[in-house]
């Protein structure tokens, strides 16, 4: 009789997944730089403040603790007047530890982003690396973008560039309802975080002319906004939100002026003009990400409007 094969051992059970505070700030920053990146603190500290983080903690057995796994999760609201009114999601720092790695940790976590997220529309930038667990979780991709980096100094445009000056709180209403058109979502809770986070917040305001203006635009309404801030090592351009490239250029032409050092531009490769533009000024760079969605056929909003992202991290 054929002894009886021994059963193997259950898998250990996976680790709680926990809410992060600013508190986690340190151990989030020692995470990043255990994968290789920047301990990017000023960004952190916004999106544990702006989105909800997670975070998984070092078993009892693990010698060295802090965190092991972590995302941060911002939730955007319907625009208002929106035909389609479902929130949206963004998934962004989706983080293992090195000796973690392999165990199934990040797919844990990003099954806790889709539980959290509902029935919203959940969208996150893929690295190469983390794009097949994605699309096994059922993201589509639906855009690519580039990082350049590098000092920037723009060309000349071939059209007239458009009047751009700092932002003020009376501006803050017509940046709000630009940004509602490019996202199809109310970030007011993320956008209202400019003027303080960044270095620098400006619009686009074209002089007055004959006839009614674009749809969309009040009288004397802007027709763009753009921020630089800074983060480790260089000065990040972004978001850029414009009417048309032109406008875009304009603003990016105005925050180079005003920047010292490299900058880096995260460039959505459906604006290929736009980063022919940025290469020849300066900016280099070949490594691309991937933006998938879950739960609907392509992020909700105006792709025309996009130029560049808050960040990676938050769309």
């Amino acid at each position: 009789m054929t002894p009886a094969r021994p059963r193997p051992s259950p898998p250990p059970p996976l680790p709680p997944v926990r809410r992060l505070t600013l508190a986690d700030l340190p151990a989030c920053l020692d995470l990043a730089a255990d994968r290789g990146w920047t301990r990017e603190e000023h960004k952190w500290r916004l999106l544990l403040t702006a989105g909800q983080g997670y975070g998984v903690d070092a078993p009892g057995g693990d010698p060295r603790g802090g965190l092991i796994g972590a995302y941060v999760l911002t939730s955007y609201g319907p625009r208002p007047a929106s035909p389609n009114p479902r929130a949206r999601t963004c998934v962004g720092m989706v983080l293992v530890a090195e000796r973690h790695a392999r165990r199934g940790l990040g797919r844990h976590l990003m099954r806790h982003a889709l539980e959290e997220s509902g029935d919203a529309v959940a969208f996150l930038t893929a690295t190469p690396y983390g794009r097949p667990l994605y699309e096994e979780l059922g993201f589509t991709p639906v855009g690519t973008t580039v990082m350049l980096t590098g000092r920037l100094a723009p060309t000349r445009s071939p059209e007239p560039p458009v009047p751009v000056r700092d932002a003020t709180a009376a501006d803050l209403p017509d940046v709000l309802a630009l940004d509602a058109r490019a996202f199809g979502a109310d970030r007011a809770h993320l956008i209202v975080r400019l003027p303080s986070f960044a270095d620098h917040f400006v619009v686009a305001v074209p002089p007055a002319g004959p006839g009614a203006p674009p749809a969309g635009r009040a009288p004397g309404g802007i027709a763009g906004f753009a921020a630089a801030w800074p983060n480790e090592g260089t000065t990040v351009i972004g978001p850029v939100v414009a009417e048309e490239e032109n406008t875009a250029r304009s603003l990016i032409t105005e925050l180079a002026s005003r920047t010292d050092g490299p900058v880096r531009y995260d460039a959505d490769l459906h604006h290929r003009g736009l980063v022919d533009w940025l290469r020849s000024g300066g900016l280099d760079g070949d490594f691309t990400t991937t933006v998938m969605v879950h739960g609907a056929p392509d992020v909700p909003g105006d792709l025309g409007l996009r130029f560049a992202p808050y960040s990676v991290a938050l769309g």
